[in-house]
Order: structure tokens, then sequence, then C-alpha cells
């Protein structure tokens, strides 16, 4: 692409003396003081006020087109952006769990969903880094089950107090009923074999049919707590990732543990919503193997053909991020690739045709409770950019594949009383809300239909898929339109795998097939870049402290809301359905414009 050079650019401002590198350790903290300069470009709507002026960066900034079409409808714009998850369920229902969970349930309408594991797990409730519990299920001196549903109850009513629905993964295996349970509980923490975690709740039980039994006992408490209307909301899934080190059994043992769970839901309540089986990746041959067993194998708790299987899930992760020559370089193509490869699975069989999908955990990486430098993006707009991107081509590889994509997971969640910024992956540190947090406010206010969106910087999710983005930037946009709401909205980001600085992007955004009549519209524009929507870059400008006095707290809990460019709404003229906006959007920044007409 060649870059426009000579001429009058877009404002930006002008921060020096920080990068986004995170606060991990020595070399990170070290990185995070070089004299790097990141560019945040403000809007240049000629009725907002111009941002102070500084010289452009070598190379200009990069001319981009962007056309939407509101008059080229691509199917409604499904709300996947709704689904959360942890591994650590005792933190819902800690302070800063429910304040998360409130400002999850405040996305609004339609119901959002959490998913965590551990919920049937032995213990105190004590929560740990890659560890829970609730103590569900014990046994007296003469092997009689007990059931405790304290625990459990708090994390299931932490989430639907703050309006938030359980996404109930019914695992993993209690101790009394493991066939190896020493040793239980693992001694994780940051930096150990991961593989450490997999400890006595992987193994089968040694009783199926207790097994059931607990499920049963389970459903049918949260239905004499909740009501069977509530209940029927959720969705109820078995385990999670069992092709990997989360289960010891064998494939066989998997779907045996699978049909007594399903059918002790059922059993509890009839209509319940179950699915799964939540895979690490596409699944391969155990997905292949579970789903010809679910839609025509024999069941093993009932003898009946097939198992019930009103969804089905899957995990999708990027790349895992490597750090090189001072920086954080991701893997936006990997992550791609393992929905388009499910996709293509679920869309090969016929029964499945219309099936809800859900990708049960979609992450930039692997693990969120990990730290180091190459997870450094955490923290900054690298993250909330790669989610925009990312987001935006789970719906069209749905639409390539013809499949129901019903929700992405975005396994982040929040570390209870941890450092701030702490460099887990996570959507808050100490209740604030961090950058990528905002791209899920983003997406919360469109709504509609998908339309017609296209971009001269648009990598496209097929070249995407075979080489990522490391070449030329990916600035593109998802866009909608809501006829009741009389709006359209328009996502845009500016994507790089490489966590280095860069010229900001000169945008041209025409807008055609607006309704007939309209002579103006009003224009509000949101903006996530480093001086917007953004509480990291101001606890680095407070020195990074590790306890922030209360009038710090205060402001970095206000930088964390989803900032509006130019204070009030602007308004722009309309002709012939049409209206034409500029604007400047800096390297891993995410803007959206918001149009509204009478």
């Amino acid at each position: 692409m060649k870059r426009r050079r000579g001429r009058e650019t877009p404002p930006y401002i002008e921060l020096a003396g920080f990068s986004r590198i995170g606060f991990f350790d020595a070399r990170c903290l070290a990185a995070a003081m070089a004299p790097l300069r990141f560019l945040t470009a403000a809007v240049v709507f000629a009725s907002l006020p111009p941002l102070r002026s500084q010289p452009v960066p070598a190379g200009g900034p990069i001319p981009v087109t962007l056309r939407v079409d509101a008059a080229k409808p691509h199917g409604e714009l499904k709300p996947i952006y709704r689904f959360f998850g942890a591994d650590e369920p005792n933190y819902a229902y800690m302070k800063d769990g429910r304040k998360l969970l409130r400002d999850i349930g405040a996305l609004g309408q339609p119901q959002a969903y959490f998913r965590t594991h551990n919920l049937l797990v032995t213990g105190d409730g004590t929560p740990g880094l890659k560890w829970g519990s609730s103590n569900a299920y014990t046994e007296d001196a003469e092997g009689r089950p007990i059931y405790d549903w304290t625990i459990v109850d708090r994390i299931f009513d932490a989430g639907l107090a703050g309006g938030v629905k359980p996404y109930a993964q019914i695992g993993f295996m209690p101790k009394a009923l493991s066939t190896r349970p020493e040793p239980y509980q693992h001694e994780w923490r940051p930096g150990f074999p991961y593989n450490e975690i997999y400890t006595g709740w992987t193994y089968p039980p040694k009783d199926y049919a207790r097994w059931g039994e607990l499920v049963y006992q389970w459903v049918k408490h949260c239905v004499e707590r909740y009501g069977a209307a509530e209940v029927n909301q959720w969705y109820w899934e078995v385990w999670n990732e069992a092709n990997i080190g989360y289960w010891k059994g064998t494939r066989e043992e998997f779907r045996r543990l699978h049909d007594f769970a399903i059918a002790g839901v059922r059993r509890a309540l009839p209509t319940a919503r179950v699915g799964g089986p939540d895979s690490a990746g596409d699944g391969g041959a155990f997905m292949q193997e579970f789903l010809e067993h679910c839609l025509r194998g024999k069941n093993h708790a009932t003898g009946e053909t097939g198992t019930p299987l009103d969804f089905v899930s899957f995990h999708a992760k990027g790349s895992t991020p490597t750090f090189e020559q001072g920086r954080v370089r991701m893997g936006i193509g990997g992550q791609l690739k393992t929905i388009d490869t499910a996709f293509a699975r679920f869309a090969s069989f016929p029964e499945l045709k219309g099936r809800p999908i859900i990708i049960g955990e979609s992450d930039p990486d692997g693990c969120a409770a990990c730290q180091g430098p190459h997870l450094a993006y955490r923290n900054t707009t690298m993250y909330s950019s790669y989610t925009a991107a990312s987001f935006a081509r789970k719906h069209l590889l749905a639409e390539k594949h013809g499949v129901n994509l019903e929700g992405a997971t975005t396994w982040a969640f929040e570390f209870e009383d941890q450092p701030y910024f702490a460099g887990f992956r996570a959507m808050a540190t100490n209740g604030i809300p961090l950058p990528v947090f905002n791209v899920h406010r983003m997406m919360a206010r469109m709504s509609g239909r998908r339309v017609e969106a296209t971009s001269s910087a648009d990598r496209g999710v097929e070249a995407i898929i075979r080489s990522s983005v490391r070449g030329e930037p990916d600035i593109a946009a998802l866009a909608s339109v809501d006829a009741d709401r009389r709006q359209l909205t328009v996502l845009v980001w500016y994507y790089h795998d490489d966590d280095v600085a860069g010229p900001v992007a000169e945008i041209d955004l025409s807008v055609a097939g607006l309704p007939a009549g309209i002579a103006q519209a009003r224009v509000a524009h949101y903006r996530i870049d480093d001086e917007h929507s953004n509480a990291y870059t101001v606890w680095k400008k407070f020195g990074s402290p590790v306890a922030p006095t209360r009038p710090q707290y205060a402001a970095m809990l206000k930088a964390s809301e989803l900032t509006r460019l130019g204070g009030a709404p602007a308004m722009t003229e309309v002709r012939d359905g049409a209206a034409k906006l500029k604007f400047a959007l800096p390297r891993q920044g995410v803007s959206l414009v918001v149009l509204e007409w009478e």
C-alpha cells in the first residue's frame, strides 16, 4: 500500500516515556522505562474541538478508505460477545468479582453468561490461581453421599444478582468419587510447568451411577431454588477440554461420563439446555467421535440411541505470543484457523444444521493465570484491537460455513487482591476495567442487522488464517443497522500482530443506503487508545503505584469508562442516504462510530 506524504495530517497527542510492555518482571519493567513513543489520534469531525498538533512520524499517516452500505444486509448481527469465563469460580462472589459481574450484566440485553471450572471440586472455597472448590459432594464414614450446595449457590447467586446467568460446567471430579484422589489440590503457580495442575480431580469416577446422581441432585436443587423457567435459560455442559490433560480417562470413558451427566440433568429438568463437549481446539478425532456418538451412538446411561445435544462447543486460542527484540508478537491467524476448521466440521453433519455453536473459550492465548513478557499485551490496547478484529471475523466465518454461532466466551475475568495490572488475562484489575472490556461495551451498542463494510486496508479473513497479520496492518470495520432504533454503528480497528509504534491511520468513512428523507444524523464517536477508555496509561502516569491513593483510584476508574470523543454528539449532513466522516485512528486503536436519526 502506498502512503501519501507531504500533506496536512490529522492532529495527535504525543505520549513519551512509556511502552505497552506490561508489569510482569524485571525485563518488562525495564522495557516500560524505555523512551518509546506511541501516538493517539483524535477524531477530526469539523464540529469537534481539535487536539494539540505535533509532528507526524516518518512515513506519514496510512490512508484508509472505508465503505459501509446500510442497504446491503448480511443477516442478524448476533450478540456473540456476551459470554465470559474463568478457571477460578470463588472469585465470583468476592468484592471485585461481584463488581465485574455487575459490569458484565450492564452490557444489556440479551442476557450475558458466565462459565467457570471447578464447580464440583472438593475443598473449602478458598480461591487460588487455576483452582476453586465448592465441596458439593463428600461421603460419610459409611460411604453415603453428602450434598452441600452452599458454595455453588453463592457462585450462581453472585452472577444472577449482577444480571449474568450460568453457563454451567459440570465438573470436575469430587475427591470422594475420583478413582485416583491423591494428590488432589495442586500447588501450581505462574512459572511452574502447566501440567502440574492436573491432579486427582481429572480422573474418572469410581461409580458412574453416583456421578449421574450427583448431577441430578444438583440440577434438582437449582430448579427448586431458582425455578424451572430460570434454569431453562442456562446452558449445561460436561467437563472442560477432555481431549487434553483435564481428563485422565479414555475417550470412551469421557463419553460415558458425559452420558450419565446429561441423563442426570434431563431427569431433573427434561427441558434443560444441554450440550458440549468444550474441546481444546477444534477437537480433531475426539470431536468427530463425540458428535457421532451423540447423534448416532448408543447412550451409556439410557441404552437409547444418541445423547441430547442442544448446542455444540469447542475452544479457539491464538498462537502462543512471543517476546522478540523487546516486543510482543501475537498470532491471530491461529485462532481464526481453529474456528474455520471447527465450523467446517459442524457443517459436515446434516443433523447439526442450525444447531447453536458456542466457542466456550475464545482468546489470544491459552493461560489466563500465566504471566511473562510474552503476555505483556494484556493491559494494553493491543488486547482490545485483537478482540475487535477477531470477533468481527467470527461473524464472517460463521457466514462462510452457514452455521449458527451463538456465542464466543472470553476466558478472562478478574483475579482478586492481586497487584494492579499484574499481567493476567483479565477484564478488570482491582475493580477497574481494562481497555479490552471497553470493546465489549462497544459491541453491546451494536444491534440489528450486519451490513456490508469494506476497507482498503482489510487484510481479509482467509489471508489472516494463512499468515496472520505480520506485514501490513489490518484496518477494517464491522457495521450494523438497527431500523427500530434508527441507528447505524461502525466498529473500526487498527490491528497488527507486532506491538511496535507506527503511524496513524487516516480514515475516510463513507456511509450509503441510509433511509430516504434523512437530512442529518447525530454522530457519536467512542474510542479506545492510549488516551481514551484506558486506565492502564493513567496508572503509569501516576508512576505505576503499588497502592494507589483514593484520588488516584477514582481517576483510574473514571479513565476505565468507555470514552466519547469531543463530548456531546455532533451533527453530520446526509444527502441521498449518504454521509461522509473523516477521523484518525492510532495503531492498536478501536473506534465505534454511531449515527442516529429521527
